[in-house]
């Protein structure tokens, strides 16, 4: 099922009630603070370590590891970023990680989204897209079944 279009077919997993998210570690990306700390405060809610940054120089700090080559020194497991922050874009990060074969999956959200950036986005591997204002239960969703498909992937060790 591709996550950047509207659900097609079978709605996706809905998490179950609780801390589903727990011993996952999601970094958050976001430059507007009241979206930031909402978003951070839900996750939180449902279980998911949450490192929090302000713009696109602080995701970056966070994902430079791979970039190098290197593992992170706290696992990752996912990425939750707005695509137009100050110093870089939530677009510029996921090009770089784009040609990395070993990256955690990337999810964006974005006020100014048309079909061209979807299709951008989807190209360089983003697990999802999502416009503003968005669900907060289709962002849960997406990330339920990211973590679902990764319990079922061979040799997956929690994050990246």
């Amino acid at each position: 099922m591709n996550l950047t279009e509207s659900w097609i077919g079978d709605k996706p997993l809905v998490p179950p009630c609780g801390l589903f998210g727990k011993g996952q570690h999601i970094v958050l990306a976001e430059d507007d603070d009241d979206m930031r700390s909402t978003l951070a405060l839900a996750l939180r809610r449902d279980g998911f370590e949450v490192s929090e940054a302000r713009n696109g120089l602080e995701l970056l700090d966070k994902v430079a590891p791979w970039l190098g080559g290197m593992d992170p020194p706290k696992p990752i497991d996912a990425i939750v970023s707005d695509i137009q922050m100050p110093c870089f874009s939530g677009m510029e990060i996921l090009e770089g990680l784009a040609e990395l074969r070993r990256r955690p999956p990337v999810i964006l959200i974005t006020a100014f989204g048309d079909p061209h950036l979807h299709a951008a986005a989807r190209s360089l591997g983003a697990s999802a897209v999502f416009e503003k204002p968005f669900e907060l239960d289709d962002l849960r969703s997406v990330l339920f079944s990211l973590k679902d498909n990764q319990k079922e992937t061979p040799g997956f060790d929690g994050g990246y």
